[in-house]
């Protein structure tokens, strides 16, 4: 459930929100930052079908040595759909995508790319360590070494810290991004980072260095 990541020695990291299908302003963005396939790392916060354009070029992006993703409360829903579960709620929330696609060509690249999703990230970022999860993390970070079920629908559908507010830290973690909740512009509650900005109607899709959350802490 939870993915220890070794520090990137070779070149940038950086993080991105919620794709939700935008392809295209990926591109963008990373040509913006002049993104180097040999050396960077891209990690994105889940969420990277339904709503936008290209749910499946965005899905085929797991299959990049440079890319890595955890998994979004979209993926598990979609996956749940393809295994007949929740194939009305799949629909009504982004998933008619699906009906223009061939349909044993998308449940074997989602089946594909949720096999490589953790359900956290922990990265060593040599300034220390960043977590990633999609929507909550707990607030003692060392229980996502659990297989937890509770704990694992808390980190792909939950939205009680945002909509509480809270500014308890994460335990035992330097700095925590997450998706799932989206903000008008990125927003920090505690040691956790917001980032998800609903690219597929804002057309503003966020992309940081990794580290930046670490800057913010540091102030």
């Amino acid at each position: 459930m939870l993915e220890h990541i070794a520090q990137n020695t070779q070149g940038r990291d950086f993080v991105v929100g919620d794709l939700h299908g935008e392809y295209d302003q990926l591109m963008a963005l990373l040509e913006e930052v002049q993104f180097d396939r040999t050396c960077d790392r891209l990690f994105a916060v889940g969420d990277l079908i339904d709503r936008g354009p290209d749910s499946m070029k965005c899905l085929a992006l797991m299959r990049e040595p440079w890319f890595f993703s955890v998994q979004g409360n979209h993926e598990a829903m979609a996956m749940k759909a393809m295994n007949g579960e929740m194939w009305h709620q799949w629909q009504e929330n982004g998933g008619r995508w699906v009906l223009k696609e061939n349909p044993p060509e998308v449940a074997a690249l989602l089946k594909e790319a949720v096999a490589k999703m953790a359900i956290a990230y922990e990265i060593e970022t040599g300034r220390g360590r960043v977590g990633i999860v999609h929507a909550d993390p707990p607030l003692r970070w060392q229980v996502l070494e659990t297989q937890s079920e509770d704990v694992k629908r808390q980190s792909l559908w939950s939205r009680k810290r945002y909509s509480k507010k809270l500014e308890t830290p994460v335990e035992g973690i330097d700095a925590v991004i997450v998706g799932h909740t989206i903000v008008a512009n990125p927003v920090m509650l505690g040691n956790v980072r917001y980032i998800d900005t609903g690219a597929f109607t804002s057309n503003k899709l966020t992309l940081e260095p990794l580290t930046h959350v670490l800057d913010l802490l540091a102030g």
